[in-house]
């Protein structure tokens, strides 16, 4: 496929710039403990990222191949950027605040430098996923949130006025959920305004199932649905292709054929610059002459 993405060596680490103090040290985040009060105002929303630490051979696994694990590694670092950085902007005209929602315990430097200023730590906690959503919710209500919106990391041109949309629908009278459905069945945002265990019940997790599943549990407690509009997951070769051809699609490319392609889709800078360089390394590689016996001394 022209301009496709395939593995190539190195990383480039002056493209995955880091937040900073005005003393140029690396910025660390406050850890919230469950019941701590989150020091926000009434009523406001968690716009909580559930992620893992960053670290190669245990993030963005379904990527390598075409990816080495340090380059999964640095691409998710992007993603994490990308999506808080879009996060902290929607908080500049809205009652809501940034968390990442992280694991493993003890890994809370993984995300040192790579966070908006004023952005918290809350740590995973449950077994399985639908229980780590839900304890997150608990956690992040016990912490004074008023309405709770749980973000996936793996969607980095998310729209930023599906995010606008969920806190406006979460600060009207009336209990709801908001979803953000996935085209692969799955869902990218979830956002409740008090806690339902049931919506975490009798799921099918990472499966195509997901979203339909979640809607049925939400029917059977007649608790009101608003949907996001449909967005994509990154987690394989084809939708990183994708999102590639989002962000830098080659002359003559068509775009994807998404909302994305309407310019709804949030400019993940940090992103593109490394898909950007990891192709400028490939074109590199490709014109490097091969090394023969002709040209050695």
């Amino acid at each position: 496929m022209a301009g496709s993405l395939v593995s190539v060596r190195g990383v480039r680490p002056e493209l995955l710039t880091s937040s900073k103090s005005s003393d140029g040290e690396f910025l660390s985040y406050k850890t919230l403990q469950p019941g701590e009060p989150a020091g926000v105002g009434e009523g406001c929303c968690a716009l909580a990222v559930m992620a893992k630490a960053p670290r190669p051979g245990k993030v963005k696994t379904r990527l390598s191949p075409p990816l080495t694990p340090e380059q999964a590694s640095a691409l998710n670092i992007c993603f994490i950027r990308d999506t808080t950085e879009n996060i902290d902007q929607v908080t500049e005209g809205s009652n809501c605040a940034g968390i990442v929602v992280y694991t493993p315990i003890g890994e809370e430097a993984a995300f040192d430098g790579l966070l908006p200023r004023g952005f918290q730590l809350l740590r995973q906690r449950g077994d399985g996923f639908g229980e780590r959503l839900l304890y997150a919710c608990e956690d992040l209500f016990a912490c004074g949130f008023g309405a709770v919106c749980l973000i996936d990391s793996d969607s980095p041109t998310m729209p930023q006025a599906a995010l606008s949309q969920a806190v406006a629908w979460l600060a009207r009278t009336g209990d709801r959920v908001v979803l953000g459905g996935s085209d692969d069945g799955g869902y990218y945002l979830i956002g409740v305004k008090r806690m339902h265990p049931r919506l975490f019940e009798r799921v099918d997790w990472s499966t195509e199932r997901v979203l339909a599943q979640t809607l049925e549990r939400a029917r059977e407690i007649s608790l009101e649905t608003a949907l996001l509009p449909t967005w994509y997951d990154v987690d394989d070769a084809a939708t990183l292709e994708r999102l590639r051809r989002e962000l830098s699609p080659a002359a003559g490319e068509a775009a994807p054929n998404s909302a994305a392609s309407n310019g709804a889709g949030y400019d993940a800078k940090h992103t593109r610059r490394y898909l950007e360089s990891l192709q400028a390394q490939q074109i590199a590689d490709a014109r490097r002459p091969a090394f023969t016996a002709s040209n050695s001394w």
